[in-house]
């Protein structure tokens, strides 16, 4: 945590002091594992912020912090830190808390929005994280290997989600990443479709987007199945989906733009005459957030980096007919793509 600490105290300069306030942040500079806590950090100021309910928490986690109880007032909070310029989370912030802080300042001081350059490092993954999260797609995977044989006709949506999201949690799993995506039928063209008490019928294609968090990091995988056999339209959209996505990967390595890669997978979809049924980006970074920067869409410019860990997610989706997605995780190490995702991709008639 100090090197991170160290890495963010290196964009400011002498004047300059960050207030982080959101939990992720918090997390990673610190280790902290609650939310209700503040983080002042400037070349001189280690500080933790929290109440009585953390001391004793605070204390063994965030190492190297002053700890500073709540009640003492932000008055004398800001006092420690001579910085002029204090960066907030303008993301994170409500404009309530803004005003509330901002009568705290000293009258020299002022706040300055922050948070791209607190955020920028977690962009690129330690081998630690990189090892955090892949355990957590290895959960993952064995979820679905597990509800695969659960898959019938005439359960609900609801039920085959709350199996993956026990089984997750018995292996390891602290928490989900997110809501469970479990959408059949026609509703499987809702590419954000959480799981209802819809019974699942023959025929159905059946999307499942699930992720789960191993020591507070996130996982994230889809799969699309067909419950029962496959018609011949299902199986043309299926292959394009595959191959989309196949080809995404093979392009993924370090300098290439993140544009590009998007640009890869969406050409093969449009030239099979579907480009107006995938309209979201194809992927984006997963860490302590599931939905991180960078992100593989048509107007990202940053380039691919080591380090990296990114989805890689193409879709297809038909209103009145159904849909299909297919997502891996890939870690960006040595300059080429590794994919943390070990689940078939073949289509599954079940």
């Amino acid at each position: 945590m100090h090197n991170r600490v160290d890495k963010l105290c290196e964009k400011l300069h002498d004047n300059e002091a960050v207030l982080i306030s959101g939990y992720p942040n918090i997390f990673y500079y610190s280790g902290f594992t609650s939310e209700d806590a503040y983080l002042l950090i400037s070349h001189d100021t280690r500080i933790i912020v929290t109440d009585s309910r953390y001391t004793i928490q605070a204390k063994e986690q965030a190492k190297g912090f002053d700890l500073i109880d709540i009640k003492d007032g932000f008055e004398k909070i800001f006092s420690k830190t001579n910085a002029k310029y204090i960066g907030y989370e303008e993301n994170v912030m409500s404009v309530r808390e803004y005003k509330r802080l901002r009568t705290n300042l000293r009258a020299n001081q002022d706040f300055v929005e922050m948070q791209n350059i607190i955020n920028e490092q977690r962009k690129i993954k330690d081998a630690g994280e990189i090892k955090k999260i892949a355990e957590a797609e290895k959960i993952g995977d064995a979820a679905f290997s597990y509800v695969l044989k659960e898959i019938r006709a005439g359960k609900t949506e609801r039920e085959i989600a709350l199996l993956i999201e026990f089984f997750m949690k018995k292996q390891g799993a602290s928490a989900l990443s997110f809501d469970t995506i479990a959408a059949s039928g026609k509703r499987s063209a809702m590419p954000h479709g959480v799981a209802t008490n819809k019974l699942i019928e023959n025929g159905d294609f059946l999307t499942l987007d699930f992720g789960c968090v191993f020591e507070g990091y996130c996982s994230d995988m889809t799969r699309t199945v067909v419950v029962g056999k496959a018609d011949e339209r299902q199986k043309e959209i299926y292959n394009i989906v595959l191959r989309a996505q196949t080809e995404a990967i093979n392009e993924v390595r370090e300098g290439v733009k993140c544009s590009a890669v998007d640009a890869i997978a969406r050409d093969i979809i449009k030239n099979s005459g579907y480009g107006d049924n995938f309209g979201h980006g194809l992927g984006h970074s997963v860490g302590i957030e599931i939905h991180e920067a960078p992100s593989f869409a048509p107007k990202c410019s940053e380039t691919v980096k080591n380090g990296y860990i990114m989805s890689v997610e193409p879709g297809i989706y038909i209103d009145g007919f159904g849909g299909v997605r297919i997502e891996d995780l890939i870690a960006v190490e040595n300059g080429k793509a590794l994919n943390l995702t070990h689940s078939s991709k073949e289509l599954i008639e079940l």
